[in-house]
């Protein structure tokens, strides 16, 4: 660490800090105080982002007298540059003014960036530390690259810490941020993660891997950079805070996967049963980055979803009997050599909801679908005897499967005329939406209509169904039940099944009270 032997705060900082800071802004002196307020309870580690202010100097007396009452608070100010990705339009001269009166206030850390501390005097960087600790900070909003060509950049300017911010385009760029971090954690008090919705791994990980702290949004609507994630779901959905180098690393892959809950119904598993793991959302663009992820962090296992439920067979080392012939995998696990098992839940999903009401043997059953998760569903009910009906826009897929599992092939043409025991959803359609629908409501003849989608809550296919009298078996119970099986698989442990689906449901009606509140009135 390059602090001055005579700087209290520099020194002994580092051995109290919360893994935590949260960024509070506001356009308004009173607001952004008003929301410190409102978060010193659960966060005593904040940052001021003053250059999100018209004036930041109107703040300053405000945060003192904020500071001055919670003398507990460890707090950051920051008045960024537009010139480095911040608000603040102001000269050089008036940002360190700002910094320097933010000092004053009572702040006991500054951060400024590489591009205005390279053209201050040394007398000027050096005055800034005078009362708080320095965070020289560098940011790079395309790419995470030159990490250490930037850090020995930044070294030439002494610093208390020293902070390297990348955007992760590739989940393996959360291994180069963390590696970085792992050569340079003990040498220097470093910052790092990155940026951008593949980053999250870096922002959870990083603080294991020898970043002294990550940053976190107030709310989902108040980030400062991109893929920020909250303090909320750090401490509460990741636990940040108990992480270790046992901690055991799991996710959902696929593309997209923003819209995933399983990190949520995981992570709430993972907490129940007491196991020191936890659950990532990773958006892997291409099945040779996330691969090459899985090795290199590593992680233990994953839950795979599309499109790469089929494509990831290639790849693994072995798969069971099951698997194999349904030819797609939706769960992953890494053994202690390194080698890669398939294994697929969704049939299991699928099978356990219809069991609970009805005799699978000899019922028939039309599956709409025809990719991984319709394969699963249709392998699994024949394997207990149903008679199984495959219906799909294109039809070639439909006769391969009906082929390989010994199944029949529905025509749409027929439908107003058939009558089956479950009608399955296992396409996409109507996913995120109450508008699309597979089928019309005079096509849906059943006694169950079972939709494999959770989100939305009810689907325009579940209200058409209920318009003719069909019992409704809810896409969350599937998604509960694979869930609950890949916990099994990955941890030797019964899954807690009703918190899971208590979480999710939880999670879903948040989801959908947010969607309604954004609509314009």
């Amino acid at each position: 660490m390059t602090a001055a032997p005579n700087s209290y705060i520099a020194r002994f900082l580092p051995l109290r800090l919360p893994r935590v800071c949260v960024a509070v802004t506001d356009s308004d002196p009173s607001g952004l105080v008003d929301k410190a307020e409102a978060l010193v309870r659960d966060n005593t580690f904040l940052e001021f982002r003053l250059d999100y202010l018209p004036r930041p100097s109107l703040a300053l007396p405000r945060i003192k007298r904020f500071m001055e009452y919670h003398p507990h608070v460890t707090a950051i100010a920051t008045c960024r540059r537009t010139a480095s990705g911040g608000k603040f339009k102001g000269s050089l001269a008036a940002q360190l003014d700002i910094l320097g009166k933010a000092s004053a206030s009572g702040c006991q850390l500054l951060d400024i960036e590489l591009q205005s501390a390279a053209k201050c005097k040394p007398e000027q960087v050096k005055r800034l530390r005078t009362r708080s600790a320095l965070i020289l900070s560098y940011h790079d909003f395309r790419a995470t690259k030159n990490l250490e060509p930037t850090l020995d950049r930044m070294v030439k300017i002494p610093a208390d810490f020293y902070k390297v911010v990348g955007t992760a385009t590739t989940l393996y760029d959360n291994v180069t941020m963390m590696k970085f971090l792992e050569k340079f954690g003990d040498r220097y008090s470093l910052v790092g993660l990155c940026m951008g919705e593949q980053g999250i791994i870096s922002r959870l990980l990083g603080v294991r891997a020898g970043s002294v702290f990550t940053f976190a949004a107030v709310s989902p609507d108040e980030k400062t950079a991109p893929g920020q994630t909250t303090a909320q779901e750090l401490r509460n959905t990741y636990r940040i805070e108990q992480m270790d180098a046992a901690t055991r690393i799991y996710g959902v892959a696929g593309d997209p996967v923003a819209h995933s809950l399983s990190p949520v119904i995981m992570n709430a598993a993972l907490r129940r049963e007491n196991v020191n793991g936890v659950y990532l959302a990773l958006h892997a663009k291409t099945l040779k980055d996330l691969l090459a992820c899985v090795r290199d962090i590593p992680i233990h296992g994953l839950s795979i979803t599309m499109p790469y439920k089929e494509a990831i067979l290639k790849y693994l080392d072995n798969t069971d009997s099951h698997t194999t012939k349904i030819g797609a995998c939706n769960t992953v696990v890494r053994a202690q050599d390194g080698k890669l098992y398939g294994f697929n839940t969704d049939a299991a999903g699928v099978v356990r909801p219809l069991e609970q009401r009805i005799t699978i043997e000899k019922a028939r059953i039309l599956v709409l679908g025809a990719g991984g998760a319709a394969r699963a569903a249709v392998f699994g009910l024949k394997e207990r005897g149903a008679e199984v009906y495959i219906l799909n826009r294109t039809a070639a897929p439909a006769q391969k499967l009906a082929h390989q599992a010994r199944a029949r092939i529905a025509k749409r043409a027929d439908l107003k005329k058939l009558v089956f025991d479950v009608i399955i959803n296992a396409t996409p359609v109507g996913m995120g939406n109450t508008r699309e629908s597979p089928l019309n409501e005079n096509e849906i003849n059943a006694r169950y209509l079972f939709d494999m989608i959770y989100d939305p809550e009810e689907t325009r296919l579940m209200k058409l169904a209920k318009g003719r009298g069909a019992e409704v078996i809810p896409g969350i119970e599937m998604f509960v039940h694979q869930a609950a099986r890949q916990f099994e698989i990955w941890t030797g442990k019964p899954a807690p099944w009703d918190d899971m689906l208590r979480v999710v449901m939880l999670a879903l009606q948040e989801r959908t009270a947010a969607r309604q509140a954004a609509r314009p009135t």
